[in-house]
C-alpha cells in the first residue's frame, strides 16, 4: 500500500483588520478539525492579528468598505464621521458573538492549542519595529523565504 503524504494548509494573512482577523482563523480551525497540518504566515498589517496589544483592538474599516453599506445600513459617505468605525466595529463584535465565534486573540490561541503553527513575517516586523515578545506567544518568527519552503506541498490560500 502506498502511503499517502499528510494534507498540509499554507494560509498567508495579510490584513489586520477586525472583519479579516476571522477568515484565517475559521480556516484554520476547520483544516485542523478535519487533522489537516495548518502553517498560519501573517505578513504586513495582519500582524495585528498576533501581535498582543492589538489582537483584541482590531476594528472595522467603514470607508472604502463597499459592504458596509448593505450590512450595517451605513451610506460609505458616513464612514468619515468620527466614531463610525468604532459602531461598526461593536455591531460586528455583536453579531460575532451571537455566532459564538470567541473574540480574536482567544480564537489565535484556540487554533494554536488545537497544533496550527503561528508565523510572523521577519520582514514586516522589521519595518513595524516589532519583536517576537509583541507577538502572541507561542508565535515564531520567519522570513518569507522560509515560509515558502515550509509550504511546499502545501495547498496555500492568501486572506
Amino acid at each position: 500500500m502506498a502511503e499517502t503524504k499528510p494534507r498540509k494548509l499554507a494560509i498567508i494573512a495579510s490584513k489586520g483588520s477586525l472583519d479579516m482577523a476571522y477568515p484565517p482563523l475559521i480556516l484554520a480551525n476547520a483544516a485542523r478539525m478535519s487533522g489537516v497540518e495548518v502553517d498560519l504566515f501573517f505578513t504586513f498589517w495582519g500582524l495585528d492579528i498576533i501581535t498582543k496589544k492589538k489582537m483584541n483592538k482590531l476594528n472595522v474599516a467603514v470607508v472604502g468598505n463597499p459592504s458596509m453599506h448593505p450590512w450595517f445600513h451605513i451610506p460609505t459617505l458616513l464612514g468619515i464621521i468620527p466614531g463610525m468605525s468604532a459602531m461598526a466595529s461593536a455591531m460586528m463584535r455583536k453579531e460575532i458573538d451571537k455566532l459564538d465565534f470567541p473574540p480574536v486573540g482567544e480564537f489565535v490561541q484556540l487554533v494554536m492549542d488545537a497544533g496550527t503553527n503561528v508565523y510572523g513575517c521577519k520582514m514586516s516586523m522589521d519595518m513595524m519595529k516589532l519583536t517576537e515578545k509583541d507577538l502572541v506567544d507561542g508565535a515564531k518568527v520567519l522570513g518569507a523565504m522560509e515560509f515558502i519552503e515550509m509550504a511546499d506541498g502545501a495547498q496555500t490560500l492568501f486572506v
